[in-house]
């Protein structure tokens, strides 16, 4: 098998607590990660529309080549997928993603990723050393929050001995195993429930701690002691030497400049935590393993250590209200969020809407909704614990709220008049805004046409941030609007339209923004999700390092993956590997139920402008825009969506993918050409192909 790979994946059977493998080399072909796990889980799930709550449901747990190796800002990240529980009205099948070390230990350990199938018939854990595997009772561990579990853990493998190595088979460690657990809230199988991973690595979206709760699986415990073979050991070394030319790291010793928030592999150690954090609170920067950039930090108070800003959104802005600035308060918060092992934008979403129930007197003592929550301390990290604690253990509004915001604004009679105004601020699928799908529209159409909002980061730094931010404070960006379209237009293969960029009016209903999303699913599924190359580093398109501030996707991408495999495979090669698993899973929610007609916003996003603000980010909402011959950045507050050209977008990109317009469904042609003549039988079965 190619390096990189041990060319083994545990099947886990709780069901009959059994174990088996399956040969990775045949599912080489997807890379790994989310490319593995979807072609897993279509073999090994066979019936596809069950919930995610269902024994028959089959979780994913994949790491990648580059796992456990020193490519840089991808060592350390995990792909979970199976159903998920959290979408609305259907549980599709979706994927999570969390950082820290467990991957690099699954690799170590012998194993190229997990799947979990069945159910116990008690609570239990996995306890995972190399090549062996225990089922064990999680008697002891049930009730226990996220942080505690992962204490009790490493002292029950330490054999509660003072020495700090752990025998492993005739082997020994000093290191702690890496532990995926849930807390309360996904042994009450509550849709919002988060997988947590050492402290501040989280798998949030898709509900899947709920999912491991309805498994009766507490956590998963592995230790490895081997090593990842490099097909080229030095061609490695060099790469990552040369990508360090690119990271802020290799110019400190320069005269330094602070980045123009124009790269996002060169970002500034702690950044991802850094701006949430009391200003008076000691901190220093903590980062998932092999990573060059350690985005997150560790403060004094070990508050809310290793999270980062995602994290932090479903509180800040109440914490700063309430007190004048970030205190204490904000950190203790986001601590009890993660010990109870909340989705931090299904608490986001939540709160956003009962403080705007509150302020409209219909949730309160006595009110419609009724409530012991008292919005006149919001703000305080008293308040932070008792809402969480009601989502978790399911009272008060928490009886509604542990399904998830979507499900309980159906209950409560609210979701088609909340999501028309805004204030249940739920973008597609019931999944929340994330950013705004009328202003940053890439990323509003990508979890459009997918199962959660995105979260992909890729031109959010370029097209929102830098833009955004200069405008915030007279400053002209890094990065020119001109200079952008033409970067794009040159690395944004196989389109290379430079069109691409324009998000004015007209340009966002464009086939060039069809181009767009469909670039972005594609090199998401494969390089970001099945090669694992962190969100918050990757694609490098715009560095103020690189050469005339050219950064390195479409170079560096091949140039890892053939040091560490020892496959040639071109940039564009892959984006054809990332079309076919974009194409898979889209299968896959066809047999659930996708179809054009369910591929439509909230109707907030036609019928309200945008503002800045509408949710946590107060910044302007600056785009690139192509007007009057010329490139510039401009505002689109105040844009709302037109439902009509939305609909034709959507016919253009779905032209473009190869599927039928009518129903948004892939056709047999384009199957085959992928590889993929066995989905477009079973697609054909249920009489859901496309023509």
């Amino acid at each position: 098998m190619a390096g990189g790979y041990t060319g083994k994946i545990l099947r886990i059977d709780l069901t009959n607590k059994s174990v088996s493998t399956l040969d990775s080399e045949k599912y080489q072909e997807y890379g790994g990660g989310h490319g593995m796990g979807s072609a897993v889980f279509w073999d090994l799930c066979e019936d596809k529309t069950v919930s995610g709550f269902d024994p028959k449901n089959v979780v994913t747990i994949m790491a990648s080549p580059f796992s456990g190796t020193l490519v840089p800002a991808a060592s350390g990240r995990t792909e979970v997928q199976g159903i998920g529980v959290q979408g609305y009205p259907i549980e599709y099948f979706t994927r999570s993603n969390f950082g820290g070390r467990f991957c690099g230990h699954m690799k170590w350990a012998g194993w190229d990723g997990f799947t979990v199938e069945g159910a116990a018939d008690e609570p239990v854990w996995i306890d995972i050393r190399n090549g062996e595997v225990e089922f064990k009772s999680a008697e002891g561990l049930w009730g226990l929050d996220a942080v505690e579990t992962q204490e009790e853990i490493w002292r029950i493998v330490q054999n509660g001995e003072e020495t700090e190595w752990r025998e492993v088979g005739k082997e020994r460690t000093t290191q702690r195993p890496a532990v995926l657990t849930i807390g309360k809230a996904g042994e009450t199988l509550s849709r919002t429930a988060a997988l947590i991973h050492d402290a501040g690595n989280g798998a949030g979206q898709g509900g899947f701690g709920g999912v491991f709760g309805a498994k009766n699986l507490k956590a998963i415990s592995v230790l490895g002691t081997g090593s990842v073979e490099i097909a080229d050991p030095k061609a490695l070394m060099d790469a990552r030497l040369w990508s360090m030319e690119y990271a802020v790291a290799s110019h400190l010793d320069d005269e330094f400049v602070p980045l123009g928030m124009g790269s996002m592999f060169g970002g500034a150690p702690a950044s991802g935590a850094a701006g949430y954090a009391p200003a008076d609170q000691p901190k220093s920067p903590i980062g998932c393993l092999g990573c060059h950039k350690n985005c997150r930090a560790r403060f004094a108070s070990a508050a809310s250590n290793g999270s980062s800003c995602v994290d932090y959104f479903f509180y800040h802005v109440y914490d700063q209200a309430a007190h004048g600035s970030y205190t204490q308060h904000i950190l203790d918060a986001t601590e009890a969020l993660q010990r109870y092992g909340i989705n931090s934008y299904q608490a986001e979403a939540a709160i956003i809407w009962l403080n705007n129930l509150w302020k409209e007197g219909i949730l309160g003592p006595g009110k419609e909704i009724e409530t012991a929550l008292d919005f006149n301390q919001l703000g305080t990290a008293e308040f932070a614990r008792q809402f969480l604690d009601m989502v978790a253990n399911g009272y008060d509004v928490g009886e509604a709220l542990h399904e998830g915001v979507a499900y309980a604004a159906e209950k409560w009679g609210r979701y088609e008049q909340d999501t028309k105004t805004g204030i249940l601020p739920l973008q597609c699928h019931g999944y929340v805004q994330h950013y705004d799908a009328r202003t940053e529209v890439e990323w509003g159409y990508g979890s459009l046409v997918g199962d959660r909002d995105i979260n992909e980061h890729d031109f959010n730094t370029l097209v929102f941030w830098a833009p955004s931010i200069s405008a915030l404070f007279g400053a002209q960006p890094a990065c020119s609007a001109d200079q952008l379209a033409e970067i794009m237009g040159e690395k944004l293969s196989p389109y290379n339209d430079p069109m691409m960029m324009d998000y004015s009016d007209e340009g966002i209903y464009s086939e060039s923004m069809a181009k767009l999303v469909a670039w972005h699913r594609h090199y998401t599924r494969y390089y970001k999700q099945s090669l694992a190359l962190c969100d918050w580093a990757w694609g490098d398109f715009f560095n103020e390092y690189g050469p005339e501030g050219r950064g390195m996707t479409g170079e560096g991408e091949p140039k890892f993956y053939k040091a560490v495999t020892g496959i040639d495979q071109s940039f564009d090669e892959g984006m054809e590997v990332g079309r076919k698993i974009w194409n898979l899973d889209r299968a896959i929610w066809i047999l659930q139920g996708r179809d054009r007609d369910l591929e439509v916003y909230t109707d907030y996003n036609y019928e309200v402008g945008a503002v800045p603000g509408y949710t946590t980010y107060e910044v302007p909402y600056v785009v690139p825009m192509y007007k009057d011959g010329q490139w510039v950045y401009e505002s689109a507050v105040g844009r709302m969506l037109d439902r009509d050209k939305v609909e034709e977008w959507k016919t253009k990109f779905y032209t473009l993918e190869g599927w039928d317009p009518a129903t948004g469904w892939p056709t047999r042609a384009t199957l085959e050409e992928l590889g993929l003549s066995h989905v477009a039988d079973d697609l054909e079965a249920a009489g859901k192909l496309g023509s």
